[in-house]
């Protein structure tokens, strides 16, 4: 049988509170390593905002130290009938262009039938793919769209034929015009060009012979509405020719896109993208200044509240300030315009932060070759000659390696947050048996007061008693 047990109630002493307060006490220890516990947990994440920071600023620097940063170009046009992107190896300059001709797909109509649900009659349609030549009088055929056959049932309309025009995947789509004189089929080819003109023969005849279209053969009674043609154009007077009307990367990182032909030359102008570059470097400076003050933060002293940043006297961290900031100052053997960052206007604050001056570096844009070796210069032999961008990015790298000062300070702090985590575990089951000694103790002093409490009261009476009798 289980027995009810309520300390206290044989001594009246408050055994409860009193083993709480004990126990309050026997539990300092945890409590002073939950405290380093959420310490080490705010020094993580400080630390992780910091490689955070670091990480952008890496990224940036990367940016700028590679080659095609400083190939970034952006085209103009003196007309919407040619557009212009470019890309990865544009040069700049200016080109004439003229269009004498979009590119098209080929089109065809049918005659015109009563309605889209007209029956037709039991039979083959053959689709084949080619380029035509200029009378019409051959179809070369195209090598990766091989001939078609469509089975035609003595149940199918015009509108199912339509469908399985669309369905078959030869390289021609169907649609029904409609009009007050009935329906008519149209057939396009799919994409524009020379090689995808096509033909259509049937076998079956009656109504299916109105599908037919094959000039070779002297068959044309789809009436032809337009035939399959490349884009032609000349660049400088080259003539040029395309399947579509965008060229892609007709000129070395250059695309033209074609929507008109012209009347006069259309002038096409690549130059280099200062302001995308531009924006880069003002980004560059920000991630500077932002890590500046992530590392500001975690470091201060405050004098007037007597608190120190989470991370102060770390020298991971102090050491890492330090090397960035004599970096910033420092001069390069690169460029002979830019041997210091502050000459491009990239100016350290007085605070740590990096700031722009525009006016300044929209002058540095105008010597785009000088500035790009004070960012992006890199020597094998002489580390003076590096430029500025590989030098940030191999002290930022080398911090957040798998070896870096972050990296194993960073793991440092896991480790002594999982060995504190672990004493907290063991001095949690040490606290649970010193309960259980403290309640045993206790529920055996309560037993013993009891006990000495009644034979006091049996004694009081028997004296009470004698003191009566005489």
């Amino acid at each position: 049988m289980a027995t009810i047990s309520s300390p206290g109630i044989g001594s009246g002493l408050d055994v409860s509170s009193i083993i709480t307060q004990l126990m309050a006490i026997e539990r300092q220890p945890i409590k002073q390593l939950e405290t380093a516990e959420t310490k080490l947990q705010s020094q993580i994440s400080e630390m992780g905002k910091i490689k955070s920071a670091l990480s952008k600023f890496r990224d940036l620097s990367t940016r700028l130290g590679a080659t095609d940063f400083w190939r970034q170009s952006t085209g103009s046009s003196t007309s919407t009938a040619v557009g212009v992107t470019t890309g990865s190896g544009a040069m700049p300059g200016s080109y004439s262009v003229e269009v004498q001709g979009l590119a098209s797909a080929q089109s065809i109509s049918t005659g015109v039938f009563a309605s889209s649900t007209t029956a037709l009659n039991a039979g083959t349609l053959r689709i084949e793919m080619g380029t035509w030549n200029a009378g019409k009088t051959l179809l070369a055929p195209n090598a990766t769209l091989p001939a078609v056959d469509i089975t035609i049932e003595a149940t199918d309309t015009l509108a199912s034929v339509r469908d399985k025009i669309n369905a078959a995947g030869g390289g021609v789509t169907a649609s029904i015009l409609n009009d007050a004189g009935g329906a008519r089929l149209l057939m396009r080819s799919t994409s524009t060009g020379e090689a995808n003109g096509f033909r259509t023969t049937v076998t079956g005849g009656g109504a299916l012979d109105g599908l037919a279209y094959d000039p070779s053969a002297g068959i044309n009674s789809p009436n032809p509405v337009q035939d399959a043609a490349n884009a032609a154009a000349t660049i400088n007077g080259v003539p040029v020719s395309s399947a579509t009307n965008s060229m892609a990367n007709v000129l070395d990182g250059v695309s033209l896109n074609l929507t008109a032909e012209t009347v006069s030359p259309v002038i096409v102008s690549v130059v280099n993208d200062t302001a995308a570059m531009k924006k880069t470097m003002e980004e560059f400076a920000t991630a500077y200044s932002d890590l500046a003050r992530q590392i500001a933060a975690d470091t201060r002293y405050d004098a007037a509240s007597k608190k120190a940043g989470l991370l102060q006297g770390d020298s991971a961290i102090t050491g890492l300030q330090s090397r960035l900031r004599s970096m910033i100052g420092a001069t390069s053997g690169a460029s002979t315009a830019f041997p210091r960052l502050s000459d491009a206007g990239f100016e350290l604050q007085q605070d740590g932060t990096l700031k722009v001056n525009s006016s300044r570096l929209d002058n540095a844009l105008a010597n785009l070759p000088q500035l790009r070796l004070m960012f992006a210069n890199s020597s094998t032999t002489d580390p003076t000659m590096d430029g500025f961008a590989k030098r940030f990015r191999t002290v930022a790298g080398d911090a957040l390696g798998t070896d870096g000062v972050l990296t194993t300070r960073t793991d440092g702090l896991n480790e002594r947050l999982t060995r504190n985590q672990k004493n907290q575990d063991r001095l949690e089951e040490r606290l649970v048996q010193t309960q259980k000694r403290l309640e045993r103790q206790y529920t055996q002093l309560d037993t013993q007061l009891g006990t000495l409490n009644g034979l006091s009261s049996f004694v009081t009476q028997q004296v009470a008693q004698w003191s009566k009798s005489s």
